[in-house]
């Protein structure tokens, strides 16, 4: 191993979440490119955009950090706008979507937890497959065509706003500020890291592995519920392709965030600057002209460095 490699303060930055320099980077640039920009009410809108992808990225982070994995939030936000915006349940109230919402999520993130931990499939695997049905289901249902409108009081509420700050924006912050909570103060945030630091340690040591794994998916899959919400309001229409991008965004900024799998060095606040680094990137393509092609490959790049960066946080030295 080389002199540098073993430096202290090397080591120090390497733990760094690369999420704050990526948000601090961005924001030089556009402070230097168009600063009057940085404005409450136009960043607003913005990170009201990234809401949805903040709160799926909550769920990731906790299975991540029970070294799993959960690519199925796509499926859950297709299934839950198309049930919102198809017209199956005419005169629906928003709290039964939202209860709908919440037990379709929950419903899949359990049997997701199932899987991975009980029967020992590979949660890419399993994740990924259920996405796919569920996709293949609302393609079936809507005849590959959009299938309609989202009735109005759910654009009426994605539209409120507290001062300059949107209530989508507040919504996704007071989440967050719960799962930091979550798991910095309570048991079960003490199993998720036992188990992410060594599962057979943990076993070992009294913690319910098992159960940790499956809860972590459960959970999951209720925020992706309450993902799919947020998405359908900021929409507000039916569609055949909403939210499949978003479950591997969402790892991408969950590991920009620090959190690999099985530690989690960012944190929950690492992953939640890693979305708003996706919404400031929006927002200096935008000042700079770039084409919604432009954008894509803007976001690829930075999913794809966010991958050699897991590798390198977690190489072991020879």
């Amino acid at each position: 191993m080389s002199v540098l490699a073993k430096s202290p303060i090397l080591q120090r930055l390497l733990r760094v979440p690369p999420s704050y320099v990526v948000f601090t980077l961005l924001l030089v640039v556009l402070w230097s490119a168009r600063p009057a920009m940085l404005n409450a009410n136009v960043m607003g809108i913005f990170v009201r955009q990234v809401a949805p992808l903040g709160i799926l990225v909550l769920g990731q982070l906790l299975v991540m950090r029970v070294r799993s994995i959960d690519l199925s939030g796509g499926g859950v936000i297709l299934l839950v706008n198309y049930f919102i915006s198809s017209g199956v349940f005419p005169g629906a109230s928003l709290w039964f979507f939202a209860a709908l919402a919440l037990a379709i999520g929950t419903l899949i993130g359990l049997f997701n937890g199932l899987m991975v931990a009980r029967r020992r499939v590979s949660a890419v695997i399993v994740t990924l497959a259920v996405s796919i049905i569920l996709i293949g289901i609302v393609q079936f249902l809507a005849g590959g065509s959009p299938p309609g409108d989202v009735p109005s009081y759910f654009a009426d509420i994605y539209n409120t706003r507290l001062g300059p700050v949107p209530s989508p924006v507040l919504f996704w912050f007071g989440m967050t500020l719960l799962m930091w909570l979550f798991l910095s103060r309570t048991v079960f945030g003490r199993f998720v890291t036992a188990v992410g630091e060594n599962a057979d340690a943990a076993y070992f040591s009294g913690v319910p592995v098992e159960r940790t794994v499956i809860l972590s998916h459960t959970i999951a899959g209720l925020i992706a519920g309450v993902a799919a919400l947020v998405q359908t309001a900021s929409i507000s229409v039916g569609s055949v392709r909403v939210g499949l991008d978003l479950p591997i965004v969402a790892v991408a900024a969950t590991i920009l965030g620090g959190v690999v799998f099985g530690r989690g060095e960012g944190g929950v606040w690492g992953p939640t600057f890693g979305v708003l680094s996706f919404a400031l990137l929006f927002v200096v393509m935008t000042v700079f002209g770039l084409p919604e092609p432009g954008k894509q490959i803007a976001q690829g790049v930075i999913i794809l460095l966010a991958a050699v960066l897991y590798g390198v946080r977690t190489a072991r030295p020879n």
